[in-house]
């Protein structure tokens, strides 16, 4: 009974973190479509649009999410909070706006000092504890989105110095997401943590298009592509990461998103005329390597509390 248990356990922690990486891919095509759309409409604007077709696709998930997240108690309902407003409505568009003012590759692999921010919140808020193997994937990891970012990783210019500040930001509140987003699932399903994100970042992004004075709505021609944003690197690759992010822990996910730069940085050159150097390509090696050896190896790595399967999850 113990090794069917343990069998299960680990397929369904291989299953979570091909999910999250899956989803983290998703992610990184983001600026197949973000990126020209920034050029015509503003960040917030772009942002505040997602939403809006979020929620109505989610509208009957949202009724039952809402009600299920204020059951849980006032630190879910902060949690649910949190990753609406900042990791979901603040974080894109501070990212959104690294776009416009930089180019399309180093924000995007910058803001993947993620992996540091959520270990460290993992531990102090979920009681996680990554094991002596597990610092070997993080540094490689960390190491290679490094090199992927500079065309000279030990000759760094200054410049572009707002983007990467935007990007740093979205990083942070993005790893306060991960792991808000593992506590929310001890007591709420995929579904219902993804219905919670996208109803609270609503209202948020509502009011940063109003603080920032942006316009509510876009040309009918960006307004379509909006949507196509949301369903796919919003709708589709969320439901992904939260199904995954139930099966294996935020140390584990925040390292397994490292596709997300990968990806990124493959559009840079094939869509964009990126220009690659050696190291740069060397970084996309490593980090890939980092991220396929993961799934395998995802329970040895961290150890923390067990988490209940919620009712829903356990079927899926």
């Amino acid at each position: 009974m113990r090794e069917r248990l343990g069998s299960y356990t680990a397929r369904a922690a291989t299953l979570g973190v091909a999910a999250v990486a899956v989803a983290a891919g998703l992610w990184g095509m983001d600026a197949l479509i973000r990126r020209p759309l920034a050029q015509s409409t503003e960040p917030a604007t772009i942002v505040f649009g997602e939403h809006v077709v979020l929620v109505a696709l989610l509208l009957p998930v949202v009724l039952v999410a809402l009600p299920a997240l204020w059951r849980a108690g006032p630190r879910f309902v902060a949690a649910g909070i949190v990753i609406g407003a900042g990791s979901s409505a603040l974080a894109t568009i501070l990212f959104t706006q690294a776009f416009v003012d930089g180019d399309p590759v180093t924000p995007v692999v910058l803001q993947k000092v993620q992996p540091l921010v959520a270990v460290s919140l993992a531990a102090a808020l979920l009681g996680e504890r990554p094991r002596p193997r597990f610092g070997l994937f993080l540094v490689a990891g960390v190491a290679g989105t490094w090199l992927m970012a500079f065309p000279s990783p030990f000759d760094i210019s200054l410049h572009g110095r707002a983007p990467a500040l935007y990007a740093l930001a979205a990083a942070a509140l993005w790893a306060l997401g991960t792991v808000l987003g593992r506590f929310l699932s001890r007591r709420l399903t995929f579904q219902h943590v993804t219905a919670v994100r996208f109803a609270f970042g609503l209202p948020a992004a509502l009011a940063a298009v109003l603080v920032l004075g942006a316009p509510i709505t876009a040309s009918l021609h960006d307004e379509f592509f909006i949507a196509i944003l949301a369903l796919v690197t919003g709708l589709v690759a969320v439901l992904l990461y939260y199904y995954g992010l139930r099966r294996t822990t935020a140390s584990v996910a925040s390292v397994a998103e490292l596709t997300f730069p990968i990806v990124a940085i493959a559009v840079g050159y094939l869509a964009f005329d990126t220009t690659l150097s050696g190291s740069q390509l060397a970084g996309v090696v490593l980090t890939s390597l980092v991220v396929l050896g993961l799934p395998t190896r995802a329970t040895t790595l961290v150890a923390a509390p067990r988490v209940t399967p919620a009712v829903a999850d356990s079927a899926a």
